[in-house]
């Protein structure tokens, strides 16, 4: 009986390092992913790289999508983040990691005009 109660008690005791442990590990991984993001403006950031590597085939009487403006921009900020992701875009070159992180930032954050 006292094998029993000592194997309970290192497993509870286990169980609970494991979850303590996981819980701490996904906060801070959020608080890092939210601190960069809160950092990332349309015109600071996103409007640059669309400008650098979008706007030559996504102009005006380009290709659709029409990327000139922000409210254009905004309209398909869901497709523009996915193939971004993907690497599908643009087909031209290609974007840093940097500039990757940047516009899901922006999308995720409500795709905003700040």
């Amino acid at each position: 009986m006292k094998n029993y109660f000592k194997i309970k008690k290192e497993y509870i005791l286990f169980c609970l390092v494991i979850v303590l442990t996981s819980c701490l590990t996904n906060v801070e991984e959020e608080l890092v992913a939210d601190d960069t993001c809160l950092e990332i403006t349309f015109a600071a950031n996103v409007q640059p790289i669309i400008d650098a590597h979008c706007i030559q085939c996504h102009g005006t009487n380009g290709i659709y999508p029409d990327l000139t403006s922000y409210n254009k921009i905004s309209l398909v900020a869901g497709s523009i983040k996915s193939e971004v992701v993907s690497r599908e875009m643009p087909k031209q070159g290609s974007l840093t990691q940097e500039q990757i992180d940047a516009i899901v930032c922006w999308v995720d954050g409500g795709a905003l005009n700040d």
